[in-house]
């Protein structure tokens, strides 16, 4: 059986899926439709129905999904049924929030910050919500030590190629980039770019 290749926009909207079902008690609500989670997401049923069917069958025409049995299968899909190491590069006032907001955040398991790296000496050390800042130059030896597979970046543009390939070459499968710069990773390595000021300026059309 051939499978079919999952548009990325689909796994994007996987977790916010599993957030709405999150919010369900499955001992008050077992049975959830599509068109409840359509409803709590702001998407069509048959968007729902949809994405899910990539995955299998998961619920029974004219019944339902049932809620446990769905949110285990979600997390199964999105790999969240293990522990991921995550490592964040930038100490400054973003990179310091984002760990911050992560650290507070109720769905932030099993997703862990386990270490800061920041090229600032003076920086070296110290501890953001719990987490230590490293020297970047410590970079491969603690992704390794760490296993991380996951890579925040939040620092200015220069030189992030190199950072990057060296995080690719210890094994970080995936990066979530703040940083305004168009980067190269080889295939199997995934990189989604969130660039705040080109978010404003398209919203200024609406303005």
């Amino acid at each position: 059986m051939i499978q079919r290749k999952v548009p990325d926009v689909v796994i994007r909207r996987l977790p916010m899926y599993l957030r709405a079902l999150d919010r369900l008690d499955p001992k008050e609500v077992p049975i959830v439709s599509s068109d409840d989670i359509a409803k709590m997401v702001g998407t069509s049923s048959g968007q729902v129905r949809k994405d899910l069917s990539y995955f299998g069958v998961f619920g029974k025409h004219g019944v339902g999904y049932q809620v446990y049995s769905l949110k285990e299968e979600l997390r199964r899909i999105l790999k969240l049924d293990r522990e991921i190491k995550v490592g964040l590069i930038g100490a400054g006032n973003l990179g310091a929030a984002l760990v911050r907001y992560h650290q507070k955040s109720k769905d932030h398991k099993p997703l862990e910050i386990v270490a800061i790296f920041d090229i600032d000496e003076n920086k070296v050390g110290q501890k953001i919500a719990d987490v230590e800042i490293f020297h970047i130059n410590d970079l491969s030896q603690k992704i390794n030590e760490l296993n991380i597979r996951m890579m925040i970046l939040a620092f200015p543009a220069e030189g992030v190629q190199a950072v990057v390939d060296c995080c690719v070459a210890n094994g970080v499968k995936a990066f979530l980039n703040f940083v305004p710069a168009s980067l190269k990773v080889p295939e199997g390595v995934k990189i989604q770019t969130s660039d705040v000021t080109l978010e404003l300026q398209s919203l200024v059309y609406y303005t």
